[in-house]
């Protein structure tokens, strides 16, 4: 029986074309368990994936999607049977084997979690890696101390997937959020959040050359990087922590001293959520289906088809899309 999926091709000349195509299960990887999706979401990775694919694509062609969420229908692993919903992040699914922008996917049951209780496959989606991304930063920031009442907790890129997640569940656990922005425009979006201050881009983006700088933030979930994150490092109070999880500004931390680690005791956390071991994902996942309100994960959602996933790829690599979108595959 055939079924939907994007399919990126690349022609002789290195080029890449995306376009929806219908295939069956015999064209899917081998793996143990295969998956009725339901919903799939749209990230920078997925961006690269569904155009350029700046090398994290292998072989073409190719099924892009680095996550999904959806209905076991067929398990040779006896840790997932037909019916059971479960959700998917990570492991370089959609980019070194076949993803979610598909209406079926086959893959490892290592790479699967079950949905948490309380949460839909669509509300998974709409959390998404960038969401699992936000809470294993949340997380880490609490590890090392963080407490409601400490002072405002910076999030930059706020407007994107991980930092409108990380915003609401911030503010929902009773931080003060200040979000960063570059984008006026989105100041309402952000306080619908939770942000209780909006701070604009082009206070952090310029290195002042000062070794530090005056004590203000709790706590920062950073998915900028480059010279925004070597400013911030000189802003932190004592002893807290920045969680890096991205690096949209840059792979360099443009500016950083070493003065805030050993004169402040600052901490820079390095998250992952690609090879996150399987009881740190049940742990996050259980967190985001408590601490994230639902009804703001609902004001973040950009609803989208399979058909519109060409177009939207393209719009996140140029950081044209707020908050998540969901991807119905089935309609």
């Amino acid at each position: 029986m055939s079924f939907n999926a994007l399919i990126v091709e690349k022609d002789e000349d290195g080029k890449t074309h995306a376009e929806v195509r219908q295939i069956t299960t015999d064209d899917l990887p081998e793996a143990e368990v295969l998956v009725a999706v339901e919903y799939s979401t749209v990230n920078y990775k997925d961006g690269l994936c569904i155009g350029p694919g700046a090398g994290l694509v292998r072989h073409y062609p190719h099924v892009p999607g680095i996550d999904f969420a959806g209905t076991v229908e067929e398990s040779s692993d006896p840790r997932y049977k037909p019916g059971d919903k479960v959700v998917l992040t990570g492991w370089r699914v959609g980019e070194a084997h076949w993803g979610g922008y598909a209406q079926k996917a086959r893959v490892r049951a290592d790479w699967l979690v079950p949905l948490p209780e309380g949460l839909t496959t669509r509300q998974a989606m709409a959390v998404g890696t960038a969401g699992f991304t936000a809470m294993l930063a949340v997380m880490a920031l609490e590890d090392h101390g963080l407490k409601p009442g400490a002072g405002p907790v910076l999030v930059t890129g706020a407007a994107g997937g991980v930092g409108s997640v990380a915003t609401a569940i911030l503010a929902h656990l009773g931080h003060e959020v200040a979000a960063v922005t570059g984008r006026p425009e989105q100041a309402d979006y952000l306080k619908g959040l939770g942000a209780s201050q909006i701070v604009p881009r082009t206070d952090l983006n310029e290195d002042t050359r000062k070794p530090l700088e005056s004590e203000t933030w709790a706590g920062c979930v950073d998915a900028v990087a480059g010279a925004m994150l070597g400013r911030v490092l000189k802003q932190m109070k004592y002893g807290t922590s920045v969680a890096a999880v991205g690096l949209a500004g840059g792979a360099a931390i443009e500016g950083a001293l070493i003065t805030p680690f050993i004169l402040r005791g600052v901490n820079l956390l390095g998250i992952d959520s690609v090879m996150q071991p399987f009881d740190n994902r049940l742990r996050a996942w259980e967190r985001i289906a408590r601490d994230l309100p639902m009804d703001r994960l609902e004001s973040m959602v950009q609803p989208a088809t399979l058909a519109d996933l060409p177009r939207l790829g393209a719009d996140i690599l140029k950081g044209q899309v707020r908050g998540r979108v969901v991807v119905d595959v089935n309609a």
